[in-house]
């Protein structure tokens, strides 16, 4: 299905307009939400490391085990915001161009929110993992792999992702917009919802296993969430981004079979 365009002519003009206004409305509010994602992160994403015993694993609450959620779930806003910003960018302009969008920014919200929930299940297995390896002794307190065999294990199955069919298709997604947008478009506010979530469910179908590689490099290693950030961003950005997956995905399988070694 395919959005409605508007005829041409002073309508079309003032909808320009109204499209531009748009960009820097929904532009400014991703920036701010990255900038705000990041800021957490930098600020410890709730972890009161300098408390914690780094003798021992934490014990898991409650309480402990939300605040791992959200640390995963805000660490993913920081990290795929950016990468997703040019897709989200697009569905607003052309739900403002299109008749069937009553109120184009709200859409557009709504639209990121489907993306974020995405997100926020694989956050949700993401905390699952991170218990069940934290219990296990398989974490260190600074939560990364303190197993050679582990890590090289995270190391060849992402590589190894990364070379496949699967991962090259959901990255197509991505890094194609427009036709993502043409083939998808639902009409209305439940429409964009809908778009939203099929948009996040095949980004993290491109990068679930590589977002597991924090597992190895540490959870809150911040150099480590800015590589791999960085990597899906040029991914899905560089004109030759999908030649950098297979590549990054070799360099993976050698590492870790250097870890085994």
């Amino acid at each position: 299905m395919t959005p409605d365009m508007p005829a041409a002519g002073h309508g079309a003009g003032v909808v320009e307009q109204l499209a531009r206004r748009d960009r820097l409305v929904v532009g400014g509010g991703l920036l701010l939400l990255t900038i705000i994602a990041w800021g957490y992160m930098f600020a410890g994403a709730g972890m009161d490391m300098g408390d914690m015993d780094m003798s021992m694993p934490m014990p898991w609450s409650a309480g402990y085990a939300v605040t791992v959620f959200f640390m995963w779930w805000i660490m993913m806003v920081a990290m795929m915001l950016p990468s997703a910003a040019p897709m989200i960018l697009l569905f607003g302009l052309v739900g403002r161009r299109s008749h069937s969008q009553g109120a184009p920014r709200v859409s557009t919200a709504i639209f990121a929110l489907g993306y974020l929930i995405a997100w926020g299940g694989f956050s949700l297995l993401a905390t699952g993992a991170h218990w069940v390896l934290d219990q296990s002794g398989v974490l260190s307190p600074q939560m990364a792999s303190q197993s050679r065999l582990f890590g090289g294990l995270l190391l060849v199955s992402a590589g190894v992702y990364q070379l496949t069919p699967y991962k090259h298709a959901c990255l197509r997604h991505c890094r194609g917009p427009l036709d993502f947008v043409t083939r998808y478009w639902r009409p209305g506010v439940r429409g964009a919802l809908r778009m939203g979530l099929r948009h996040g469910a095949l980004c993290v179908g491109c990068c679930w296993v590589v977002m597991g590689l924090l597992f190895y490099g540490g959870v809150m290693n911040l150099y480590w969430i800015v590589g791999i950030a960085l990597l899906v961003l040029l991914e899905k950005l560089l004109p030759a981004g999908h030649y950098l997956g297979s590549v990054s995905g070799i360099l993976f399988i050698v590492w870790g079979f250097w870890l085994f070694g």
